[in-house]
């Protein structure tokens, strides 16, 4: 990991570094490992010394030395759904409000998966890769569960697995220091609820993030899963994996892959906020149906941190933790 990560895990506040996690907008921290010998699971992606392949080089301009940087993933909706601030802006301005986090901001590289939102990470002067989907995937919101939603979350996936196959690790929204960096488990992924045990596998996940390590198991589970796509109507394929961890021959059994469930204390959300305000590395927007009540729900939570920053020693810690009801986004269901 480089120095970034380091200083956060150092830095005694680091444990109020909030960055926002948004759901279909997560951030992807990789980190570059040995090539594997296993092709691409898609025929998009070549060898990042190809120069032929736009991708890597994407990459490679983000990187740190040492070959890490983050991804978010990013369509039209998110710079353009709603009022100011957009969800892209709130995104951005969480580097600048985390504890530590605004050099990260120069190894950020957004994928854009149509061009209004690739035009608007360009004239950002961001670090820019296009993202082709699957027809009719661009452009507008994907309400959640619908054909458009599943199809560009296993898209998505493809992607990841793909890059993965590379030779990377990835962390899917940011690079906290709450996160093991040991060589076990594989897998570390958030939980929409946590029900205490970080190895049980009963807890419910959200793919909005997770850490995996690049090796022999994890580029099988990510085929495995990615495989089941034409089988699985009506599922998203959170609900895929979701099965796959559960089943009988869990994933552990069959492809060797340990996994480890983060608890909402730290990895908060929507469907169960953080006992401790304190302890928070991320806020995620998840249990959330559209764009305008995600961005209205996090405006909020931007409000009460700068009011928290800005007086941590004497606010009231359970006030602040009570006003984030997320409000609009219990109504997107209704």
């Amino acid at each position: 990991m480089n120095h970034n990560y380091h200083s956060l895990k150092d830095n005694p506040t680091h444990q109020i570094s909030i960055l926002l996690s948004l759901f279909l907008f997560s951030l992807l921290a990789v980190s570059f490992l040995i090539f594997s010998d296993t092709p691409p699971l898609s025929n998009e992606l070549t060898a990042a010394s190809n120069n032929n392949d736009p991708l890597g080089a994407a990459l490679a301009a983000a990187a740190t030395a040492d070959k890490t940087l983050i991804i978010a993933v990013v369509n039209k909706a998110y710079v353009e759904e709603g009022d100011w601030p957009t969800m892209l802006e709130l995104f951005l301005d969480a580097f600048w409000l985390g504890e530590g986090t605004r050099e990260l901001l120069d190894h950020l590289l957004l994928v854009a998966v149509d061009e209004i939102s690739y035009d608007r990470c360009k004239f950002l002067h961001l670090h820019c890769y296009r993202l082709r989907l699957p027809p009719a995937g661009d452009g507008e919101e994907k309400v959640f569960m619908s054909r458009e939603f599943i199809g560009m979350m296993w898209r998505r996936t493809e992607f990841l697995g793909d890059v993965l196959a590379r030779g990377y690790n990835f962390i899917f929204t940011n690079p906290f220091p709450r996160l093991t960096t040991t060589r076990t488990p594989d897998l570390q992924i958030s939980t929409d609820r946590f029900d205490g045990n970080q190895w049980s596998r009963s807890n419910p996940i959200n793919t909005g993030f997770y850490m995996v390590r690049s090796n022999d198991r994890t580029i099988s589970l990510f085929r495995s899963w990615y495989s089941l796509k034409d089988n699985s109507t009506g599922l998203k394929e959170q609900d895929v994996l979701q099965a796959m961890i559960r089943e009988g021959r869990s994933i552990r059994e069959r492809l060797g892959v340990r996994v480890r469930f983060l608890d909402t204390l730290y990895f908060s959300g929507f469907c169960q906020g953080s006992r401790d305000i304190r302890a928070i590395s991320t806020v995620h927007a998840n249990c959330c149906r559209t764009i305008i009540a995600k961005v209205a729900d996090l405006r909020v939570v931007v409000g009460l941190w700068k009011r928290f920053r800005s007086n941590a020693t004497s606010v009231d810690d359970s006030a602040v933790l009570a006003n984030m009801a997320h409000v609009a986004c219990a109504n997107s269901w209704k």
